[in-house]
Formats: structure tokens, sequence, C-alpha cells
């Protein structure tokens, strides 16, 4: 299926690594012109390199930064010449227990995880809409519909911005205009992110991390983890020209994890 998106121009955040690298690796692979973001500079180059090498047709910017700071978003804008498509992602906070978090962590969180993102929604929806055409994906949390209990920075922050995107998706100057904004709520994918967690529950219970894996892994109906590439693709096509009718929505991705009928 051809997405219709060739030649647009995508702003994907946290995109060096994980499940933002595989939305700009699918992007990519559509046409769209990309500018990825990342804290970590070698690696974020090393992706730029290997988008180019997927399509040459395309530009690929990369903008080294923390995207959660002022100046990391405006340079990322910067450097984005007209923002047709949105891609906010960003690293989850640590897990633990809620006793142990005071009001800064609270913040960091927060700020990450709704604030960032809404910063960059508010910075382009509404020249999308003059343009008619914008597409929103907000990569948040399969914790969001079904919470994790030592995930609570997260699952707080992550549904603060869930809430705020309910109210924005449905306003008729965005919606009437073509532009959409929608959630992708990943379960467990094969990333860092998961690795991490499950080595901070191999220590605590003792066993060893491949064990704590493949217990993982057998949890889930279809007996595996999720790819980035996999989740790109969904991604792609939220993005698509065709998409244009989905909006507000939350989309999760965890291989039937959840196990409710809503």
């Amino acid at each position: 299926m051809d997405l219709g998106i060739e030649g647009r121009w995508a702003l994907v955040c946290a995109a060096s690594k994980g499940l933002g690298k595989g939305c700009a690796q699918a992007l990519v692979a559509e046409g769209v012109n990309v500018v990825v973001t990342a804290r970590g500079d070698e690696a974020l180059q090393a992706t730029a390199a290997e988008l180019r090498a997927l399509n040459p047709a395309v530009q690929v910017r990369a903008v080294a930064g923390d995207i959660t700071t002022e100046a990391g978003r405006a340079a990322a804008l910067s450097a984005c010449p007209q923002l047709d498509i949105l891609v906010n992602n960003a690293g989850g906070p640590p897990p633990g227990d809620f006793r142990d978090w005071d009001r800064d962590a609270w913040i960091k969180a927060i700020d990450a995880n709704m604030l960032t993102p809404i910063e960059l929604i508010k910075a382009s929806v509404d020249a999308m809409a003059a343009r008619g055409f914008g597409r929103v994906v907000n990569i948040t949390s399969g914790a969001v519909k079904a919470p994790i209990d030592i995930l609570g920075l997260s699952n707080g922050a992550r549904s603060g911005l869930t809430g705020f995107v309910a109210g924005l998706a449905r306003q008729t100057r965005l919606a009437s205009r073509n532009v959409t904004i929608n959630n992708l709520l990943p379960g467990p994918f094969d990333t860092d992110r998961l690795r991490a967690t499950m080595v901070g529950a191999a220590a605590k219970s003792g066993q060893p991390l491949d064990a704590v894996m493949d217990a993982r892994r057998k949890l889930n109906p279809t007996q595996r983890f999720g790819t980035a590439q996999e989740f790109g693709a969904f991604c792609a096509f939220l993005c698509s020209a065709q998409a244009g009718y989905l909006t507000g929505q939350n989309i999760l991705l965890d291989g039937g994890a959840y196990p409710g009928t809503f």
C-alpha cells in the first residue's frame, strides 16, 4: 500500500534506537524526510546513516539534544522545514515504589512524558491545520490501559497526556482540517527499556536474567516480544493519508496481553 506521505517532513523524537528508531525507519521507507533527535550524538548519527542508506532519496537530519528542554525542542523544530508528521517519544521514568519518589521525580516524569509532547504539539498543529494535513503520534505505554504498579511515574504522566489528547484531537479546527492526533501504546517490545526492567526484576528475584526474560515472554499470548519494526509499521500507517478518519484513539500493541474486551 502506498501510504501517500512521500515527500512529507517528520520529526521523530528519541529515534536513535528502540521504538523511535523503528518509526523513523518505517517513515523513511515510505519516502518521508525525517529529523531525528536523541540525547546521545554517537548513536543518533549511526542511526541517521542507516536511515540514509535505507532510502537515499530522502533527507535525514540528526539533531542531538534533550527534547525535554526548551532549547532541545527549538533546535529540533528549526531543523524541520515543514512539520507534517510529529512522533512524540521519550524514555520512560524509572520503576520503583511511590514512597521513594519526591516532588522532583514526579516533575521530571511529567515534564518528559506529558509536558514535552504537549509543547511540541502546540508548536506544530496550527500550521498543520493551515496546510490541511497533519499527523501526531504519541508513543505512550500499554500501562495507560493496564497500569503496572512499579511504573507509577509513567502511569501518571502518560495518563495525563492521554487525557489531554482526548480533548485536543476532537477540536473541529484540527480534525476538520485533516490533522489527527493518536496514541500508540506499546506492550512488551524487545527494547533496552524492557531489558532494563527485567534486569531489575532479576536482581530482586535472584534469578538469572535469561530466565526472567523467558518467563516474561511466555506470559504473552504470542509467546514473544514485539519488534521495533512491527511498531514502526503501525506508526507509519497512522501517519498515512488513509488514516485521516482516525483521531483521538489509543492503539494498544501488546500481542493480546491485555485481557479486557474494551
